[in-house]
């Protein structure tokens, strides 16, 4: 098992050369003929989704959390911030994207800048295990995929509930651990995918109850990601060129091999994904 810092080292590198990046995103639109100083919103979020289905899982997770215009909205291991953006456009409201990766936290605000919504969504450069926010900041909480790379999952919940209003909602999407998964693929996972540890579906639903609470949704999305997975792949081989370009060619092979590995593991009913929707006791 790593050390907290170097799990941390490990994730940074893996986001640092992961073949959806700002770069990409940009050459895409130069590529569709797209003035890169005039692209807008609806532009970008075609492209900057970097989770499992794209534009229709954002507005599963805004319905499911109830996020409407008045709302403070955290999003936990934001990334780039493709859902942020999509969230505060859509409903109009606040939005603050935490992650720990200092690329993705870069790119998230330039991103964001580039097509005029800093003035609803800003990003913090932080820890979801140790977050930069008082208590009862935020009336909903979300995440999307990004969990299953934090380690100490009680923590992290026991900090989601922490900054949440009383009445407040976390609503989040992860990558899942199921019967039948061996002990060396997890150690592979650790390895290829910086997963330190996954969660299942008892496991989170008992987490957030232990937080007070209360869990209104858990869905199995296993066979609806399975599908998506397997054109993922197909996505980020068709990226492969352009991988090799920018962070060499062994890095593009490395990440042909590790999706190949992760991807199979859903089809062999390994690995799974949940959705859940929690609401915090209280007034």
């Amino acid at each position: 098992m790593h050390s907290p810092r170097s799990h941390t080292a490990q994730v940074v590198g893996y986001y640092d050369a992961h073949p959806i990046n700002e770069d990409q995103i940009l050459r895409a639109l130069s590529e569709r003929g797209l003035d890169l100083d005039r692209i807008t919103q609806d532009d970008l979020q075609t492209l900057d989704q970097d989770h499992y289905g794209g534009l229709e899982a954002n507005d599963a997770l805004i319905s499911a959390a109830g996020i409407r215009p008045g709302h403070l909205v955290l999003d936990v291991c934001s990334g780039m911030g493709g859902p942020s953006r999509y969230v505060a456009h859509r409903i109009g409201c606040r939005v603050v994207g935490l992650d720990l990766t200092p690329s993705r936290y870069e790119s998230a605000q330039r991103l964001t800048k580039r097509v005029g919504l800093d003035h609803l969504v800003s990003f913090r450069l932080g820890s979801a295990l140790d977050m930069p926010f008082e208590d009862a900041s935020f009336d909903v909480i979300m995440g999307q995929e990004a969990w299953c790379h934090v380690p100490e999952k009680p923590r992290l919940i026991a900090e989601c509930a922490r900054v949440l209003r009383p009445g407040g909602v976390i609503a989040f999407t992860d990558i899942l651990r199921k019967a039948g998964l061996t002990e060396s693929e997890m150690d592979r996972l650790r390895a290829e995918m910086t997963f330190p540890e996954l969660g299942t579906l008892d496991g989170y639903a008992a987490l957030l109850e232990e937080q007070g609470c209360r869990v209104e949704r858990r869905d199995d999305l296993s066979a609806e990601w399975t599908r998506i997975l397997v054109d993922r792949l197909a996505m980020y081989r068709g990226l492969g060129r352009e991988t090799a370009r920018k962070f060499g060619e062994g890095r593009s092979k490395d990440w042909d091999a590790y999706y190949t590995f992760f991807v199979g593991l859903y089809e062999a009913g390994k690995l799974g994904g949940g959705r859940f929707v929690a609401r915090k006791g209280g007034d």
